[in-house]
């Protein structure tokens, strides 16, 4: 025998038999919504740049953050918290929520040296964090005066064996990436260099174009502008292959297999944050990083754009692994100590 179901005898009965359906199936979608949460992003996001406003890194992050809010459709906030090279940024990152809205703009210095600098650092670049996407990088220039009897990084470096401690190199002061380039040049080249050390990277260049000091490390981007305009010579560059955008200095891996070293950049998040909020932004940058006129404008200021697969965040991470423990033995090697 078959079941017998009892159907409705009247419009009536149909039409209020229809809106509990209605009813019951909008009770159930709003339950699921507010049991998974509302849609990500589903308000602003913090990016902590842990420099001042207006300097490299923070140019870069806001330009950075203005093409992947427009992909994600959502805005994101530069918090500019500076102080202690970038470690107190990187610190109250390392302890803000994560919920997927807070993300620190990581650097060379803060997320890569810093372990090897300071003794007691309040968090850990690997440990404390997850890697989202990694930045284009700024490898370093090595420059000189255009009246330097160096044409070639070959030049200056017998002329530092043959008068150890005689040359000056120029920084922007100890632990700065023009320093810790310095002295793994030094390292690798068997010479011995005197470092002076400068309060940023202007004054060194002033003084490089005075005499004063005889070759200073400078940024690709920020070098670029004097070297073109004929006021400094670059007689190498630390990438792994020649810059075009500096056609007569050589790559200083070709003396020495292995060299490579660059000011980078990338996004991380506070360890633990939800998954999804960092492939949706790994995606929103993916997107805005396929611009072929925003790759141009960067590729024509000096910066170094990379193979797709480096700025995911699984090699981000192999990438900030490898730098932590690569400066760790140069400081190490250089006996470098901050005050």
């Amino acid at each position: 025998m078959s079941e017998h179901i009892k159907r409705p005898d009247t419009l009536e009965e149909t039409i209020v038999h229809a809106l509990k359906s209605l009813i019951y199936a909008a009770v159930l979608c709003a339950a699921t919504a507010h049991a998974q949460g509302p849609a990500w992003p589903a308000k602003p996001l913090t990016w902590i740049v842990p420099f001042t406003a207006g300097g490299a890194t923070d140019v870069m992050a806001r330009d950075i953050a203005e093409k992947v809010s427009r992909q994600l459709g959502q805005q994101i906030v530069i918090e500019n918290v500076g102080g202690a090279g970038g470690t107190i940024g990187a610190a109250r990152a390392a302890r803000s929520p994560a919920d997927g809205y807070t993300f620190l703009v990581g650097h060379l210095g803060y997320m890569g040296a810093a372990p090897a600098l300071y003794p007691q650092l309040p968090y850990d670049p690997v440990k404390d964090f997850d890697a989202v996407f990694r930045f284009p990088d700024t490898p370093m220039v090595l420059v000189v005066n255009t009246a330097s009897p160096y044409r070639n990084a070959g030049d200056l470096i017998d002329a530092a064996r043959r008068h150890p401690g005689k040359l000056n190199l120029g920084n922007a002061g100890v632990g700065s990436t023009s320093h810790l380039v310095a002295a793994l040049f030094a390292q690798k080249a068997g010479a011995q260099f005197t470092q002076v050390p400068y309060r940023g990277i202007p004054p060194a260049i002033t003084d490089l174009m005075g005499g004063a000091v005889d070759a200073v490390f400078d940024q690709s981007n920020t070098a670029l502008g004097n070297v073109s305009g004929g006021r400094l010579r670059a007689i190498a560059v630390t990438s792994a292959a020649s810059m075009p955008q500096y056609p007569g200095a050589e790559p200083l891996s070709r003396q020495f297999p292995g060299f490579e070293a660059a000011t980078w950049y990338g996004l991380y998040a506070p360890r633990g944050s939800p998954p999804a909020a960092l492939q949706g932004l790994y995606q929103a940058y993916a997107r805005a990083l396929a611009d072929p006129q925003w790759r141009a404008r960067m590729a024509e200021n000096g910066i170094r754009l990379l193979d797709d697969g480096q700025y995911a965040p699984g090699a981000f991470a192999a990438h900030t692994r490898n730098e932590v423990a690569k400066w760790r033995q140069v400081i190490a090697d250089a006996g470098i100590r901050l005050k």
